[in-house]
């Protein structure tokens, strides 16, 4: 099976007083049809990872490549049409808009993808029924509970129907019990087409990922693969 996603050699320094190397020379690959998890102290990188695959940061220094093809961070209008047409992304805080509802969250991503409203709307309605949120479709987010709104997090990241789930900390903020309820749901949108990354200090959810990856001090320090 071939990789559908190559780092390579790649690194991320940020600048204030000082440089601060946050990812150091990263070569991975990720492959189809898999789920892995990304685990490491608060600063490891993480977040910084996940932001570079997700094309919303650029790296320092180094090589992303999807398919085989190299991205241009200087290509802006297709970079962000990549995002969003590949690219699904789930937050710890949700990041929902507060001033419009479930089925608006979902669906407005389709949007921003070049559908029309009407075959939006019809998709969103259906993925918010599939994640248990038929009868919540009008509600705000202030209107939700925390599993809920994650819930309408996963539908928005899968609307466009994306190769790529990226998910920073989607059970962070939740207890034990809604934890593993939005995790079973996340592990079931994997399939032959698809993979999963997804950030958690959680070790028993890691361990149940297809690969395990672990950030210390800017490198990948163990993995424990099943790929």
């Amino acid at each position: 099976m071939n990789s559908f996603i190559e780092l390579s050699n790649l690194s991320r320094t940020f600048t204030d007083k000082k440089d601060v190397k946050v990812l150091k020379k990263i070569n991975l690959k990720f492959k189809l049809g898999k789920i892995y998890s990304l685990m490491g102290p608060s600063g490891s990188g993480k977040s910084t990872l996940l932001n570079l695959i997700s094309l919303i940061d650029r790296p320092t220094s180094g090589l992303i490549k999807f398919e085989n093809k190299q991205i241009n961070f200087n290509e802006i209008k297709k970079k962000d049409l990549f995002r969003a047409n590949k690219i699904g992304i789930i937050y710890q805080q949700d990041n929902l808009l507060s001033d419009f509802t479930a089925l608006e969250n979902v669906y407005f991503a389709s949007l921003s993808a070049g559908n029309s409203k009407d075959y939006a709307v019809k998709k969103a309605k259906n993925l918010l029924k599939n994640v248990g949120l038929l009868k919540r479709l009008e509600h705000y987010p202030s209107e939700l509970s925390g599993g809920e709104k994650q819930r309408v997090s996963i539908a928005r990241a899968l609307i466009n129907e994306p190769q790529i789930i990226l998910a920073d900390e989607p059970t962070g903020s939740l207890d034990q019990k809604t934890s593993e309820q939005i995790f079973n749901l996340l592990k079931k949108q994997i399939n032959p087409k698809r993979l999963i990354i997804f950030a958690t200090h959680n070790r028993f959810f890691a361990k149940k990922s297809d690969c395990l990856l672990e950030i210390v001090d800017g490198n990948i320090k163990s993995t424990n693969a099943r790929v």
